[in-house]
């Protein structure tokens, strides 16, 4: 049972790293819910205070992941057009490819600028370089929050 146990968490973990950066997969609750897993068939393994502290690094990578594209839109002069659609955008291009989510991210932001908030071309270009640079940012920020819990879980379970 251990064997399995530990096999799970392992497996979740992994495919929750892979998913920090890659479309449709779901990758910090992945982590969150091996470790889960784990704390409730091993519990002698995890304290419900090391699980807490792994779970407010999970809200962390949401909280990044949601608000980081639409403060970057805003920061480079988007409105509320650009951050809805660059939202649409990579909602449409996550279930194509990396390049496609963050192309859709641009577009959406572009495209919402030009023609509902009626912006120049420049102003539309800067929203969705803003779109771009939030997106990638809350990437690096939500695999840092990935590593984190994988690394609280290590040392605790190493300990």
């Amino acid at each position: 049972m251990e064997i399995a146990v530990w096999t799970l968490t392992v497996l979740l973990t992994l495919a929750g790293l892979v998913g920090t950066i890659m479309p449709l997969l779901p990758g910090t609750t992945l982590i969150l819910i091996g470790m889960l897993v784990h704390k409730l068939l091993l519990p002698a393994d995890l304290s419900w205070m090391t699980f807490a502290w792994i779970t407010f690094f999970w809200v962390l990578s949401i909280v990044v992941d949601f608000v980081g594209v639409l403060i970057g839109t805003r920061l480079f002069g988007g409105t509320k057009w650009g951050m809805a659609g660059a939202s649409g955008g990579a909602f449409v291009g996550m279930f194509i490819s990396l390049p496609a989510l963050l192309l859709g991210t641009m577009l959406g932001a572009a495209a919402a600028e030009k023609v509902i908030a009626k912006k120049t071309h420049g102003e539309s270009l800067r929203a969705a370089i803003g779109a771009a640079t939030g997106f990638l940012l809350s990437t690096v920020a939500r695999a840092a929050c990935a590593v984190v819990m994988v690394l609280i879980f290590a040392l605790a379970v190493a300990a």
